[in-house]
């Protein structure tokens, strides 16, 4: 395969991935739904191998999951699992946050006061909104601690607490005071002070599993 044959087939997977992705999370793709490539590749106008490399790996992912004779399936929701998820985003998000003072670029640093802003205006409302709002604040933190594998183990973990708050996200959750608690920790990164930036980060992700936990629990 000449090299830009390859690069558009790697282009292709990455956007099946990102594609199929956002409709599990968003729960397009509701858990323990069937997986249909056919439908897939008529969708998103994509060919079976970028489709299936990108089942493959949102099956290590634990997103999807192949049984032999049967097919592809969306994964479960499992509430037992949200204390183990935050047991892991608590360490790695607060580390992130942390580096992110260390690391930040004049790019990162620009991008980070846009969204800042952005937060303090307050004209984002809508609940979908606040939660791409939400995603683009995780994921600037990510890529500004510059560690490509803590932000892809991140990402990981995160796209798995996202179904959560998808779950819950048309019922009574704190979501705006959840997007809003990012102004504090944005002035910190941007101030660098990194002890305060990894403990506002570590609140906000305890935060995360008491809201989840008090609408899935106790209703």
């Amino acid at each position: 395969m000449a090299v830009a044959e390859r690069v558009r087939a790697r282009s292709q997977s990455e956007e099946a991935y990102s594609r199929i992705l956002e409709r599990i999370v968003s729960l397009e793709m509701p858990p323990g739904s069937v997986v249909n490539e056919a439908q897939l590749r008529e969708d998103l106008r994509i060919g079976r191998t970028p489709i299936r490399e990108a089942l493959q790996r949102l099956a290590r992912e634990n997103l999807v999951r192949s049984i032999p004779h049967r097919g592809t399936f969306v994964t479960d929701v499992n509430i037992t699992d949200l204390a183990r998820i935050t047991e892991v985003r608590i360490v790695l998000e607060a580390h992130a946050a942390r580096l992110a003072t260390e690391k930040i670029t004049t790019a990162d640093r620009e991008e980070m006061v846009e969204l800042l802003e952005l937060v303090r205006r307050g004209h984002v409302t809508d609940q979908r909104d606040l939660m791409q709002l939400d995603q683009q604040i995780h994921r600037l933190v990510y890529r500004t601690a510059h560690n490509p594998f803590l932000e892809a183990t991140l990402e990981r973990y995160f796209n798995l607490s996202l179904r959560l708050w998808y779950l819950v996200l048309d019922r009574e959750v704190r979501l705006r005071e959840a997007v809003d608690e990012h102004v504090e920790l944005l002035q910190a990164i941007l101030a660098g002070d990194g002890q305060r930036a990894e403990d506002i980060m570590r609140r906000h992700v305890s935060g995360f599993e008491r809201e989840i936990r008090k609408v899935l629990v106790e209703g």
